[in-house]
């Protein structure tokens, strides 16, 4: 004879009490694990901790000179504005005419100048210029000087000793600098030069 089952064995009493068998299972689990947890974090080194403080402060360190960049760029691009205004040439004639002032004043003549235009950045043409000097030595390094130091941006990329004679000095000298090229698109571009 086989035992025989109650008819009932799914009663709502059995459902719960199997439910709560499963709970508390689990919630033994998890209790496990907290202790697991709770017991690695008191374990900890202090070196370890330390080491950690360590790399959070070095961390804060590397971002430091991000903050404020937004105003740092905003700041940038309100001083190349400012560059580009006061320091960039509007037209060949004011490259002209500034390095015609500085060679009377200071006695230097300038000849054989040739201007070569090429694309730069966006919103400027490079002039390179080419040009002879010839002058006696003081009055040569006060033109120099000037034209480092004046308010249309030069960049001189080459000064070569051509030749001497008594007091005189004769120079070849190679300057570039920028024209706006909403300015400079009027003017027709010279092919580049090899280098």
């Amino acid at each position: 004879m086989k035992p025989r089952l109650p008819k009932n064995i799914m009663t709502i009493l059995n459902l719960h009490i199997v439910g709560l068998l499963l709970l508390a299972t689990l919630n033994l689990f998890l209790a496990a694990r907290l202790a697991l947890a709770w017991h690695d974090a008191n374990a900890q080194n202090p070196e370890v901790v330390q080491e950690q403080q360590l790399a959070f402060k070095a961390l804060e360190l590397q971002t430091l000179p991000l903050r404020g960049l937004t105003a740092k760029v905003e700041q940038a691009r309100a001083d190349a504005t400012k560059f580009y205004g006061q320091r960039i040439p509007a037209a060949y004639s004011s490259i002209a005419s500034e390095l015609g002032a500085l060679a009377v004043k200071n006695s230097v003549r300038l000849t054989r100048v040739q201007y070569t235009q090429t694309p730069a950045l966006a919103g400027l043409a490079e002039i390179r210029m080419d040009a002879a000097l010839s002058g006696e030595y003081p009055g040569l390094m006060r033109f120099i000087n000037g034209l480092e130091r004046d308010k249309i941006f030069f960049l001189i990329s080459g000064l070569t000793l051509t030749g001497q004679q008594g007091g005189v000095v004769n120079l070849r000298m190679r300057v570039i600098t920028y024209l706006r090229a909403a300015d400079a698109a009027e003017i027709p571009v010279a092919p580049a030069e090899d280098k």
